[in-house]
Order: structure tokens, then C-alpha cells, then sequence
């Protein structure tokens, strides 16, 4: 308060800036474009689309990061210098796809889909779960040129590598909002390896927030949650072994690769300067085509994999409608990779031996009947015997039958039969029976 000729006036304070990389709200779209040392804002609002310096959102000022921002002037986070018209959505991912291929030798079918996960980075946030790209193989393959090439398109890319500490990664994925390009994702320490493992699998799918404890100037500890969600480009030597996380992978084998002779040995400017203009080009298509219904690009397909076609329609929504077989045969090639992992499973081998006593018309099968045949067959790759107590809990558990005492002895009832077998269908087991009941 202050006193203006007698009278006391409320003196108003202005609200206080928030410098923003990107924010969207319902059509409202705000994005930073940086050109030399000037950075702005895209905005693409009910008055249409302009450049402006900065911009009031909901009462708030926004406020582009200052170009000195190191995250800017080291290349960890790559923006557009400004927008252009995106053309045709089928000649933009022509050309996309043709500075993959000019820079990067992966398979043709890879390179393909390369393109459209660049399309979708920069809409991803209209879908609520998303797969993740992944190349896999030992050093000299090509995996950091194939993160350069395509994580340098894609929808606002942060680069880091597995050598990086977690801590500043939480705040990276939740301050900036995009792609995030890790290299070398190999962890070898535990404690890092677990905080990884948390974003990589939590940030597939909108709504699943990391929560860390950080201490606040009173020293009063608090947690705070961090948005982990987003499109994510990985190069690791080997597999994950968290199965969860590598079901949420489409991988690159590089193995060994001649280069031709066209594609560069060294990325220069001409490089980096038709990135930035097919990013520019991208923010034209982020802003014409974010929002539209996705729905109708579902996969119906009964034979894939829930957790597949889950991952593969938000390619499907970006891809044009030729690729549409190809991404079926994508969805079947990951789904029977899932089921082969399964099948290798504790769970797969009960029901490998389960299903061959189920088709040999062995009635009643006792619960210690199936661990002496399982461990006949798999103790040895297992490395312990299996119990019929700890067979009966994976029937419960992982197999959804139930045993039932006849007589003293533990047994699963015919009617379950067929719950075996669809188990035994979901985990890919398949058991043929010779003439003479042997399996096959």
C-alpha cells in the first residue's frame, strides 16, 4: 500500500514471468523458436499464428528461455529457428526419411519407421502411451550417428548420455517436455541403473509421474513429482534385463555394416542446417495436425499382443495408410518375440509341460505328477528343482487355476484344462503329440 495525495492506493503488482520452453492448452499453442541470439515464441491461438516475444497464458506471463541457456548453446536441447509451412504430410516424411538415409545406414524397414516416429515425437502428446526406439549393438555400429540423425528431427530432442546423473535428467524430461536421445544406456551402477530404469519405464504412458524426495530451504523434505512421459530414442550394447522395459522397445539390430559411400564419415553444417529446417517445417505440421482424433487408427487385430497394438497406434495414427500392413507385420513380429520370452519363462515351461499332459488325456493330473515332469525336463536349466508347492502357487498366480485335495492329493480339475490352454496360447507354448503320446 501507498499514500497518493491523502488517499491510500492498492498498488497492483505484475504477474511474475515464467520463462517456458513450450506449453499447450486445449488450442492454445506456445512454442520457442531460437535464431542467432534472439529466442521467441511460435503462438497459435483463436488469432492465429504469429511470432511475438513473449506471451500471457491464463493470467500468467511466459517467457522464452534466455539464448545463453546452456542446454541451448551446448546442443543438449535443439529447437527450431522459426516456422514454415509443413507442405504435404506425405512429402514431409519423404523427405525426413531422406535425411535418415543419406546419414545413417539402418535396415529399410527401420528407416521407414524412423520417419514416422519423428512425425509422431512432435504430436505425442495427443496419445497416452508410446513405444520407444531403440538400436542395440557394440561400439563402431552407427548407434550415436542414427541418435544424431533422427533425434535431431525429432519434436524438441534432449541429447544425454548413461554416464549422465539421473538427478539433473528428472528435471531435464520435466522442464523441456520432449524427446529425450540417451546414449550408451548400458548402467552399470546400480543406484543409477534403478533411477533409469524408473523413467524409462514409467515414461511410456501418461499419468505416471516419478516421485523423488527433495529437502526444501527449511530442510523440511518434500516430494515432488516429475513428468517422465515422452517420445525416447535409446542406443544400448546389449538388452535390458528388466523384460517389462524391453517389450516397450522397437529395436535396431546394427550389427556390422558397410558404409557407402555417400553417407558422411562427419556431420557438418549443411547437417545441421537442413535439420533445423525440417524442424522448422515440423512445428508447422505439430501445429496443424496436434488435436486431431485419433481414435480411428485403432489396430484390430485379436492375434497382437495387447501391449503391442497399445504401442503401435500412435505410429499407425502418423503413418499413411499404405504402411498399414507393414505396421500389422510389425505388431506380429513383436508379439511373437514377447510370447518366445514368455514361453523361456518359470511360467512358459509349467505350461509347455502342463499342455503336453492336457493333450495326452492324462486324467487326473496331480500338481506333484507336473513338478516331476517339469523337473525331468528343465531342472537342469533352471538349475533347482521345482516343488509341487511351488507349482501349485504359479498355477494359482500366473496360470489363474486353481488346485483342489481329492484323496489327499492336490490335482487340477478338467474344467481348467481349458484355461491352460489359453494361457499356454498367450505365453506362445505350443506342444505337438506323436502318435504314441510322445511330445514333439
Amino acid at each position: 500500500m501507498k499514500r497518493n495525495g491523502g488517499k491510500r492506493t492498492e498498488e497492483r503488482s505484475k504477474p511474475k514471468a515464467l520463462r517456458i520452453v513450450s506449453s499447450r492448452a486445449d488450442s492454445t499453442f506456445v512454442e520457442m523458436v531460437t535464431s542467432g541470439s534472439e529466442a521467441r515464441f511460435v503462438v497459435s491461438d483463436d488469432r492465429g499464428i504469429r511470432q511475438v516475444p513473449k506471451y500471457e497464458l491464463a493470467g500468467q506471463v511466459l517467457v522464452p528461455y534466455s539464448r545463453t541457456n546452456t542446454l541451448l548453446t551446448h546442443g543438449v536441447v535443439l529447437l527450431p529457428s522459426g516456422i514454415e509451412e509443413p507442405g504435404d504430410t506425405l512429402d514431409l516424411l519423404e523427405c525426413v526419411q531422406s535425411f535418415i538415409h543419406r546419414h545413417v545406414v539402418v535396415s529399410p524397414g527401420f528407416e521407414e519407421l524412423s520417419a514416422w516416429y519423428v512425425l509422431l515425437s512432435w504430436r505425442y502428446d495427443d496419445f497416452a502411451e508410446l513405444p520407444y526406439l531403440r538400436v542395440r549393438g557394440d561400439y563402431g555400429c552407427g548407434k550415436s550417428r542414427y541418435l544424431q540423425t533422427v533425434g535431431s528431427l525429432t519434436y524438441k530432442p534432449m541429447f544425454a548420455s548413461g554416464a549422465s546423473s539421473t538427478s539433473p535428467l528428472f528435471r531435464l524430461l520435466d522442464a523441456i517436455r520432449g524427446t529425450l536421445v540417451l546414449d550408451e544406456s548400458d548402467f552399470r551402477l546400480s543406484d543409477e541403473k534403478s533411477d533409469i530404469i524408473k523413467i524409462l519405464n514409467n515414461g511410456n504412458a501418461s499419468g505416471f509421474p516419478v516421485l523423488r524426495t527433495e529437502q526444501a530451504p527449511t530442510g523440511e523434505f518434500n516430494p515432488r513429482a516429475f513428468h517422465v512421459f515422452g517420445p525416447k530414442i535409446i542406443a544400448t550394447r546389449r538388452s535390458f534385463d528388466d523384460r517389462a522395459l524391453e517389450s516397450r522397445c522397437i529395436t535396431e539390430d546394427m550389427g556390422v555394416r558397410d558404409l557407402p559411400r555417400d553417407v558422411p564419415l562427419s556431420l557438418g553444417s549443411s547437417f545441421h542446417q537442413e535439420a533445423r529446417e525440417l524442424r522448422n517445417r515440423l512445428l508447422g505440421y505439430r501445429l496443424r495436425e496436434a488435436g486431431t482424433p485419433t481414435a480411428e487408427y485403432q489396430i484390430d487385430d485379436a492375434s497382437l499382443e495387447p501391449r503391442t497394438r497399445q504401442l503401435l497406434e500412435p505410429l499407425a495414427a502418423v503413418a499413411p495408410a499404405k504402411a498399414a500392413p507393414r505396421i500389422r507385420a510389425l505388431g506380429r513380429d513383436l508379439s511373437h518375440e514377447i510370447r518366445r520370452e514368455r514361453s523361456w519363462g518359470l511360467t512358459g515351461q509349467l505350461l509347455t509341460v502342463l499342455l503336453a499332459l492336457v493333450r495326452q488325456d492324462v486324467y487326473p493330473i496331480s500338481v506333484g505328477e507336473v513338478a516331476r515332469a517339469f523337473n525331468a525336463r528343465f531342472e537342469r536349466d533352471v538349475g533347482y528343482p521345482l516343488s509341487a508347492r511351488r507349482v501349485g502357487s504359479i498355477l494359482r498366480r500366473s496360470v489363474g487355476v486353481e488346485t483342489v485335495k481329492r484323496h489327499g492329493v492336490f490335482i487340477i480339475r478338467p474344467e481348467d484344462y481349458r484355461t491352460i490352454e489359453k494361457a499356454a496360447t498367450r505365453y506362445g507354448v505350443r506342444v505337438d503329440v506323436g502318435d504314441e503320446g510322445d511330445v514333439v
